[in-house]
């Protein structure tokens, strides 16, 4: 079975103003469908609602239509009081000027999203857009439990695929249950799409003894190939989807997937040393994906924060955490947290938010910041 790579337009590279670089993600997808990749992935919320925008205007403008596939989502807590699952699916189609969209997926579904999503009809709707030819496959991107999704995919056997959280660190993590969801997936026969091999690009930057792990085994190749190389060489993966920010990350992912081999058994065996190294360090398992931010009623910057956090107990008071911290709290501070737990509501890893934001708060306030 062939392995498809998809570029997630929702780490594009942004200027210095945080906003996306259009030169340069031209430059970055043109060398992708140089290179014999075609698969995009975006949705309404990405990039603070400019993803869509940057699909249109560095791939739909400069390319034949025959030439790319675009993923898009319907999003369903994004679609205001008042407007319709039709008017949002028809504003993403003018947005991008795709015409059609390859794949079309329900975003996010989970046990707080569900029941409204069956509430509201948009398994159904969906599937309508299918039958009138606007959507060629159906899907749902997953961050639920494995028992949901054996509900899901009985009750909507025609959805094409679904599109699951997988990574090696999180492969038998009990909060997230990877291995049982892929598995689930593949006992009803679906294509399997993966998003987050990397983990955010938290597995594109260990630190240096997990690396040495690796290279010890395969010396030449980079620390986030083989996350990659993971995901993809599971029975019934059909396309592994990757952000990537800039030309290097590019060339890496499209190196792997060009000349894709399967990990082999000696390195399957240093990525179970790695796992038993990193469950030593405490890391909160935010991929960075945004989605809590919009959700803030102070739009505080969430995943930065974590960031942050997350290397000041790899690190310590080394100065790049520190200016990472002076950075992202020069609008508003962690301890600026009200607690109204918005963000958990939206959060697909289930984190505790205002928790962790209290922790980087005393952190700081103990290192006099």
């Amino acid at each position: 079975m062939k392995k498809e790579l998809a570029l997630g337009m929702m780490r594009l590279p942004v200027d210095n103003n945080g906003k996306i670089d259009f030169q340069e993600t031209n430059r970055l997808t043109d060398y992708f469908l140089e290179q014999g990749f075609r698969r995009f992935d975006t949705a309404e919320l990405y990039h603070d609602t400019c993803s869509e925008h940057a699909v249109r205007e560095c791939i739909v403008k400069r390319h034949k239509r025959d030439t790319f596939e675009i993923a898009d989502k319907l999003t369903s807590w994004r679609i205001p009081e008042g407007m319709t699952a039709e008017e949002f699916f028809r504003k993403q189609l003018d947005v991008t000027q795709a015409g059609y969209f390859d794949r079309y997926l329900l975003h996010s579904v989970e046990e707080k999203i569900y029941p409204a999503a069956e509430e509201k009809g948009y398994f159904d709707f969906i599937f309508e857009k299918k039958a009138a030819g606007l959507v060629r496959e159906t899907g749902f991107s997953f961050h639920g439990t494995p028992e949901l999704l054996d509900k899901v995919l009985t009750k909507y056997p025609e959805v094409d695929f679904v599109q699951l959280q997988i990574n090696y660190i999180d492969w038998d993590n009990p909060s997230i249950r990877s291995r049982e969801c892929y598995e689930t997936a593949r006992k009803h026969g679906k294509k399997i799409l993966i998003m987050e091999p990397v983990k955010g690009g938290m597995l594109a930057n260990l630190q240096e003894e997990g690396t040495a792990i690796l290279r010890a085994v395969s010396p030449e190749r980079s620390t986030a190939s083989w996350a990659i190389r993971f995901a993809a060489g599971l029975d019934g993966v059909d396309t592994v989807l990757s952000g990537i920010s800039n030309m290097e990350q590019m060339q890496d992912n499209v190196n792997t997937m060009k000349d894709f081999q399967p990990l082999s058994d000696d390195e399957l065996k240093a990525l179970g040393k790695l796992r038993a190294y990193l469950t030593r360090v405490p890391l909160v398992e935010c991929t960075g994906c945004r989605y809590c931010v919009p959700a803030c009623p102070l739009e505080l910057p969430i995943p930065g924060y974590i960031s942050t956090l997350n290397n000041a107990q790899l690190f310590g008071k080394a100065d790049g955490v520190v200016r990472s911290y002076k950075w992202h709290a020069e609008k508003h501070k962690p301890s600026d947290c009200v607690k109204c737990e918005c963000c958990t509501a939206v959060c697909p890893q289930h984190l505790d938010i205002p928790g962790h934001l209290e922790r980087l708060a005393n952190w700081v306030k103990r290192n006099g910041i």
